[in-house]
């Protein structure tokens, strides 16, 4: 079902023609009331006569309260400003009113999104699915995939947990290379099952890597991800959280679309700098880029790699820029360009080295804030601190 809310009866039904059947015109003053009685819809169309100023604070609450729900802001003229605001409010869609098919196409992609986000979800099973733990820098270079990957391996130690890996950097993604492994399929192979993707289609694709830990690895043909859709990874990642009990998203330095879908179901978002002046810089950028799309901070945390490297900038100055606390500080080494030229994660490879205790002790913080139960074996001598800080991974407001 979409919702049309248009004072001009003119312009509504010329919305209404281009939707298609299964519309329903409501007043804005209605639509709250509405939305708290049903569930069904997966679009709310705001037209030109809608105040933007109200459309916004709409779309602002609208976007936490049920992210399902895609709001499309159809505007007379589209400039820079009302493309801003719609950003900063999180709206999905905004389309010209005399585009009749960029607001069908927008309609279409706000229904295949519901369907991705609310099937086969039950309430009684929410306690049992899978934890989206996304791994995102503002700038390469910076060891993302290498914290992913190992983070990867580090959950899976666990022994009873299963952990899938899926590398979101579509056009660079480092993944297979880093574990050194040959998919015969990957990420872009779920295009063609788009249309009745479910869980079984979806592990074909899947590269096994060892005991409890497989992987969803990126394109190998050039321009692949220009056909992997948001929706489509939105429904990628849906089907994985009833499969494995963590999904760790190694994702590219951008706020792709894709990206972005990820930020949205994600339980806890791990933002990766180094101690220099680039780094901070961006990730500094990036963190107020997430303020203003309104994503949740406490689900956010600060993670330094090379920590102890001799730059110029320490630990608390770094903190200090990024206006966060550091959760994890984990130092650098020569043993881990080494691990990956083997293509064995350093927390399998040397468990005890100081690089793999610091990532388990990140990984404790991850099962803590998920309300798995503390392993002390995970943490290693010395390192106390998660119980200290899980609270900083608390998901709060999410659903």
């Amino acid at each position: 079902m979409t919702i049309i809310v248009e004072p001009d009866p003119t312009t509504a039904r010329a919305i209404a023609s281009a939707v298609g059947p299964g519309v329903h015109l409501l007043a804005i003053e209605e639509l709250k009331a509405h939305l708290d009685t049903s569930v069904e819809e997966s679009a709310v169309i705001l037209g030109p006569s809608v105040n933007l100023r109200a459309a916004v604070a709409f779309s602002d609450t609208y976007r936490v309260m049920r992210p399902a729900l895609s709001v499309i802001l159809v505007r007379d003229s589209v400039d820079t400003h009302v493309l801003a605001e719609a950003l900063r409010s999180g709206m999905r869609e905004v389309a010209a009113t005399a585009d009749a098919p960029s607001i069908t196409q927008a309609v279409r992609r706000a229904q295949i999104l519901h369907e991705a986000m609310t099937a086969q979800q039950a309430p009684a099973d929410t306690a049992h699915r899978g934890n989206v733990i996304t791994v995102f820098s503002a700038k390469g270079g910076v060891g993302k995939t290498t914290v992913a990957t190992n983070l990867a391996m580090a959950l899976a130690d666990q022994g009873t947990r299963e952990v899938c890996l899926v590398d979101l950097d579509l056009a660079f993604g480092d993944v297979a290379i880093t574990l050194q492994v040959f998919p015969t399929r990957t990420i872009a192979d779920a295009v063609q099952m788009q249309p009745n993707l479910d869980l079984d289609g979806l592990e074909s694709l899947l590269t096994p890597y060892r005991d409890g830990v497989s992987a969803l690895v990126a394109p190998v043909q050039p321009g692949a991800q220009d056909t992997i859709s948001a929706q489509l990874v939105g429904r990628i990642l849906e089907l994985l959280r009833e499969r494995f009990a963590y999904i760790v998203v190694d994702t590219p330095p951008a706020f792709d679309d894709q990206v972005l879908q990820a930020f949205d179901l994600s339980d806890q978002v791990l933002l990766i700098a180094t101690p220099d002046v680039p780094a901070l810089k961006n990730l500094k950028i990036a963190f107020e880029t997430l303020n203003l799309l309104n994503y949740p901070r406490e689900q956010c945390s600060l993670v330094l790699n090379r920590a102890d490297a001799k730059v110029g900038i320490t630990a608390d100055e770094a903190s200090t820029t990024l206006a966060m606390p550091i959760t994890c500080s984990i130092p650098s080494s020569r043993d881990v360009p080494a691990s990956i030229n083997r293509g064995e994660p350093i927390v399998v490879s040397e468990p005890r080295h100081s690089v793999s205790i610091a990532i388990k002790s990140l990984a404790a913080l991850c099962l803590a804030a998920s309300g798995a139960p503390d392993e002390d074996e995970l943490v290693g001598a010395g390192h106390d601190g998660g119980k200290r800080r899980a609270s900083r991974f608390a998901r709060k407001g999410r659903n």
